[in-house]
């Protein structure tokens, strides 16, 4: 019974300092992703935006979130650093779409909500997606 309550201490105390230990960790990756930042990443904020980074200094970067748009930000609203798919990338997942079509965990076929297959879905162009967002 005298042993009880110190077992009791170390069995709480010992997931509680292994997941602050993890928590520092995790924060010293993002310290450090923030700290490497350059100009042309593609990075996502804390908040969803998405853009590139076009300036720095020691505390803000600034954002072009569209054309011709440049936001200030604090280094610290940057959440992560997208990777660029170069087109070698991209033919190698074309091939992967084509080869293995989509499926779920079950192993059936994906569709998406209109019905045509996930796999043989095409990005539209700049001049379509204005096309079917304009009024008629």
């Amino acid at each position: 019974m005298e042993l009880l309550f110190p077992l009791l201490l170390v069995a709480l105390l010992v997931p509680m300092f292994l997941g602050v230990r993890r928590q520092k960790r995790e924060a010293a990756k993002v310290t450090d992703m923030q700290e490497t930042l350059k100009a042309g990443d593609q990075v996502i904020t804390t908040s969803g935006l998405y853009g590139t980074v076009v300036d720095l200094d020691d505390t803000t970067v600034d954002l072009e979130i569209a054309e011709e748009v440049v936001t200030t930000w604090l280094r610290a609203a940057i959440r992560e650093v997208r990777v660029e798919t170069t087109v070698a990338d991209e033919a190698d997942a074309d091939t992967i779409a084509v080869d293995a079509p989509a499926a779920d965990t079950n192993g059936a076929h994906v569709a998406d909500t209109n019905g045509a297959n996930v796999a043989d879905a095409v990005e539209e162009s700049a001049a379509q997606t204005e096309t079917r967002l304009t009024k008629d």
